[in-house]
């Protein structure tokens, strides 16, 4: 029983308890509990506040991905640009007030125009995205001073995720029904200030001195290394193959969740029929959900096995930005299949039709399998002629680190011959 505790403890005196408190708040609360309470929240003040139709609200949620998919350049921001000599808690600090004014704005403002109300969510989303880019960089940091502890940490990072999900989500219902979508807005709020108290308590070295005139080189070189890496052949027909898999799974979630809840709130609807619909929309989205995490996995191990080095976590970052874009153009496709099938607020009639295209198109994947290289899985995908410029350029730097020494090593010894050339008569 008292197992978790004393895990939790070493964890806390190893990698001080700030940083341990920091992942569960901001993988736990902001990110599981948040985004759990923030999806169903959303999707009732689209439906009921707003009065948007089915294919509309795919449109504004694939909007609400697009922080996520320049996460590459907040990574490239905490890595690179510490603001006030610090790498990672302004980054939170900046997070978490953008999250608590936009989920304020969005509570108590009254009749909020539709763009506002967009650019509040999108907002709020790009905090939860700096938030999650700065929290991976400190777990990245700690595995690397920390290596025998990266499962620990990974297991943390999980651990705290999945708990805060299933919460989020449990309670999301009760909550939009007692105090509506506004109201749970108001309380999300609560996890943007939690994310502030994480950048005011982590424990981070304080760098006295940065060269601010070599931010922009870093950037060029680290953009100009991704740039060579993507036009490698075995590299870019992964990473295509990546997008098209997930952008043809066409996503019409609206349409089913307006289904769903229109039957919710019909009391002539029989008993029975609102429990079949129901079960049907669980089951589907549950093994939605699982051929995704099935399909996902061998992604996030190829993904890994394409990143440079020198840039591994700018890369992985890039790739999974491209993983977001294939979201969002499944997202945006399946809302324009809404939109010519012409499913609304209250006709349904074609919604069956969407969705036997959608599991038809889940198969074109297969077909696309050639993109993958065939390889030994223990080998690297990447080109020789790669790896070799890598090995290169590593043998240069430790050259380079090397020249100061041999410098000094000769000034010496030409020191101490000219001074035996001094004592010795002539």
């Amino acid at each position: 029983m008292l197992r978790p505790v004393h895990w939790f403890k070493m964890l806390g005196q190893e990698l001080h308890w700030s940083f341990v408190v920091g992942v569960m708040i901001v993988y736990g609360i902001s990110q599981g509990l948040g985004v759990g309470l923030s999806r169903v929240s959303t999707q009732y003040y689209m439906k009921d506040e707003q009065k948007v139709q089915p294919s509309e609200a795919q449109v504004y949620f694939g909007l609400l991905q697009i922080p996520w998919i320049i996460k590459p350049l907040w990574g490239l921001l905490t890595d690179t640009l510490p603001i006030l000599g610090y790498r990672r808690r302004p980054y939170f600090v900046f997070a978490g007030f953008l999250s608590m004014i936009t989920m304020l704005v969005l509570s108590l403002q009254k009749n909020l125009h539709l763009a506002f109300a967009l650019l509040s969510l999108m907002a709020g989303s790009a905090g939860i995205a700096i938030a999650d880019v700065t929290i991976d960089a400190c777990v990245t940091q700690n595995s690397i001073s920390n290596p025998s502890l990266a499962g620990d940490m990974q297991s943390l990072c999980g651990l705290s995720s999945s708990i805060g999900a299933l919460v989020g989500f449990s309670l999301s219902g009760f909550l939009v029904h007692i105090v509506g979508p506004k109201g749970v807005f108001g309380l999300l709020s609560i996890p943007a200030g939690l994310i502030i108290l994480v950048g005011i308590m982590l424990r981070e070295s304080h760098a006295h001195r940065f060269a601010y005139r070599g931010v922009n080189e870093k950037l060029l070189d680290a953009g100009k290394a991704m740039w060579t890496t993507l036009k490698c052949r075995e590299v870019w027909r992964p990473c295509l193959y990546m997008y098209l898999s997930l952008a043809v799974s066409l996503n019409v979630h609206e349409g089913m969740f307006y289904w769903i809840a229109r039957f919710d709130t019909c009391l002539a609807c029989e008993l029975e029929n609102r429990f079949t619909r129901l079960l049907f929309v669980v089951i589907d989205e549950a093994i939605s959900r699982m051929i995704g995490r099935v399909k996902w996995m061998p992604l996030l191990v190829l993904s890994s096995k394409l990143c440079p080095a020198g840039i591994e976590g700018t890369f992985f970052a890039l790739l999974m930005s491209i993983d977001h874009v294939g979201m969002l153009s499944s997202t945006w496709a399946g809302g324009l299949l809404l939109h010519v099938l012409k499913v609304t607020r209250t006709q349904f009639e074609n919604l069956w039709m969407a969705i036997l295209i959608r599991s038809m198109l889940r198969m074109v994947p297969v077909s696309l399998l050639f993109m993958i290289p065939r390889s030994d899985p223990n080998l690297s995908i990447l080109p020789a002629e790669m790896l070799k410029k890598k090995k290169v350029m590593i043998c240069l730097k430790l050259e380079i680190l090397k020249w100061p020494r041999l410098l000094r090593t000769l000034e010496i010894r030409n020191g101490k011959m000219a001074s035996r050339k001094l004592l010795v008569p002539t």
